[in-house]
Order: structure tokens, then C-alpha cells, then sequence
């Protein structure tokens, strides 16, 4: 009994927690330019798609451009971002690039790695986060700022990193309290895996739920599946006509392992989302090159000439980015 009432409690919390951003529904229009900013999770979202894929089925007839900076290990400070410079170096990278690229949205994902500092770096977490939103507000682009999924507990000999969830939590709670200042739309991984976890252990027990991670942090493709089911509950995105081409489609295709070589061929939404992948690559070697120190960093002086290349995967994306317009059809 007393489970199943802190289960009602956590649950009415969260409804209470989110009402002030559902006055409106979240929309995104024809011609928008989404950036999705942070570390690992955005980063490795690049790399499976599900997320983005999620966001560009809900509006199948309107052309939306998305480009993921994000950058495993990073914090609002940029901490990988400055290579081999200072973090402030990176940092200013960082807001030169989101300025030139001209978002009309911008995701917002950080606290999972900052929240190791505990209690002690909750406050400068704080103040470098509203740093970074005054520095990227004269884009006048959209907020939606994502709370970081908890810490898992994964199989033993690796370490049980959900012992840091009591950090995690009060450094997800200063991100709602941030969205609420910022007039932000708020998308609460950390409170729905959380609140999910307690129905699992209610009376009656039901079977818990496959685990987001390998281990404890790094999410699975499986994991990047069901948070972007999350997601799109969590921002009421609209349900394409056709399961095939909703998220359906990519269960469906998760499910079976069909593949473009297997014998059951990939839904829509399976295509739609490879294609994806490829897009998010190609940006990828446009934004970040892999010699990018002889490119354009402090030995340009010995193959800088060659930097002329990096654009060259502009038409690249933008032939990938026709591909994507293309299977979105009816």
C-alpha cells in the first residue's frame, strides 16, 4: 500500500511539475532549424537516430532541419569541446557555431556529468547554464531543455553508478526550475524513467523493463528507442497516419532486426531513420573533421591547404537532407 502511494504521489508531482509548460502544444513549423546541444546522449542520438527521427515523422509535410552538436563528455562549459585549448576556447567555438548555423529551436541536454561534482557543483552549474542561454539568446531560437534519464544499476563487476541518482536528481530539478525562468518547454526524462521504475515495483509487481544502458550511463540503441517513445508522449507529438512510418514502424523494425540485406524489409520509418544516420555522419565529418589540428588548429601551418575540403560535404548533406524529403512522402 505504502508503494503504491508514493507511486500516486510521484506521479500527481510530476503532472503538477509539468502543467506550467503544456499551455501550449510544441510545434515544430515548416522551415525550422533545430540544434541539439550537449554531451554523450546527444552526441550518440546522432548515431541511432531514434530521437530526431521521432521529431521529423511528427511533421512529415514541412521541411525541418536538424544538426546534432552534440559532444561525448561534454558540460555547459564545453570541457571537450577546446581539444587542445582551454574549455573557454571550445566554448566560444561552440556559440560561434550555433550562431552561424541560425537555429529556430535549440535542444538543450546537460547535467548528467556535471552532477559528479555534487552538491558543492550544483550552484556554478547553474550559472554557466543561464551563461550559456544568454549567449546563444541572440539567436532567438526555441528552448526545450532535457532532463538527464537516472543512472542505471548495470550487472556486476561494473560499478553501481545509480548510487549517484541523489546527485542527479537535484541537478535535474535545477534544469525544471531553468526551463520555468526561461520560458522553456521541458522534456523529463529523469521524473518518467523515474516514476516508471515505481510502477514497476508496485502491488502487483509487473516485470521490470529492459534496461536504457550497457552499463549503468552509455545507452543502448534499444534504450534510444524507448526514450524517444518518451519524448514524443512527453511533447504530445502527432501520430503519423500510418503506423509504418511512426515509431511503430521503428519497434516493429528494432523487433525483427530487419535490415536493408535481411529478407524482411525495413518500414518507412526504418529507412527514414538509416537515413538519417547518414545525414547526421556526413555533418558530422563537416563539423568536426578528423585532422581538424591540421586543418584548422595550431599545425594548419603543415596541411591547412586542405581545409578547402570540409565544404565539400555540404552537398553531401544537403543531397541526404533531399533523400530524407523524399521518403517522407505519402
Amino acid at each position: 500500500m505504502k508503494r503504491f502511494f508514493s507511486v500516486l504521489v510521484a506521479l500527481c508531482s510530476l503532472t503538477a511539475a509539468l502543467s506550467a509548460f503544456a499551455a501550449e502544444p510544441f510545434e515544430l513549423k515548416d522551415g525550422d532549424r533545430v540544434v541539439m546541444l550537449g554531451g554523450t546522449f546527444i552526441e550518440r542520438e546522432g548515431n541511432h537516430g531514434y530521437i530526431e527521427t521521432a521529431l521529423t515523422m511528427a511533421w512529415p509535410d514541412r521541411m525541418i532541419v536538424f544538426r546534432n552538436l552534440g559532444w561525448s563528455g561534454d558540460t555547459v562549459w564545453a570541457d571537450s569541446r577546446g581539444i587542445f585549448d582551454l574549455p573557454a576556447e571550445g566554448y566560444k567555438l561552440m556559440i560561434a557555431l550555433i550562431t552561424e548555423l541560425k537555429p529556430t529551436v535549440i535542444f538543450l541536454a546537460y547535467g548528467a556529468n556535471e552532477s559528479f561534482a555534487g552538491e558543492p557543483g550544483l550552484s556554478p552549474f547553474v550559472n554557466q547554464y543561464e551563461k550559456l542561454c544568454d549567449d546563444v539568446k541572440p539567436t532567438n531560437a526555441r528552448m526545450v531543455f532535457v532532463t538527464p534519464p537516472p543512472f542505471e544499476r548495470p550487472e556486476p563487476p561494473l560499478p553501481d553508478v545509480s548510487q549517484h541518482n541523489v546527485n542527479l536528481a537535484k541537478y535535474a530539478t535545477a534544469v525544471r526550475e531553468l526551463a520555468q525562468r526561461r520560458t522553456g518547454r521541458i522534456v523529463d526524462l529523469f521524473a518518467h524513467v523515474a516514476v516508471q521504475d515505481e510502477i514497476v515495483e508496485s502491488n502487483p509487481p509487473r516485470p521490470p523493463r529492459t534496461p536504457y544502458t550497457a552499463d549503468g550511463v552509455t545507452f543502448t540503441p534499444a534504450g534510444y528507442l524507448d526514450l524517444a517513445r518518451l519524448l514524443a508522449n512527453d511533447l504530445e507529438l502527432p501520430a503519423p497516419r500510418h503506423p509504418d512510418r511512426g515509431l511503430v514502424g521503428l519497434v516493429r523494425d528494432f523487433q525483427t532486426g530487419a535490415s536493408l540485406t535481411s529478407k524482411t524489409p525495413l518500414t518507412r520509418a526504418g529507412q527514414l531513420r538509416l537515413k538519417i544516420v547518414e545525414k547526421n555522419k556526413l555533418f558530422f565529418h563537416r563539423w568536426r573533421p578528423q585532422n581538424i589540428t591540421y586543418l584548422t588548429g595550431f599545425r594548419k601551418h603543415e596541411q591547412g591547404n586542405n581545409a578547402v575540403e570540409i565544404a565539400q560535404f555540404d552537398p553531401l548533406v544537403a543531397k541526404a537532407e533531399q533523400e530524407i524529403a523524399e521518403l517522407l512522402k505519402p
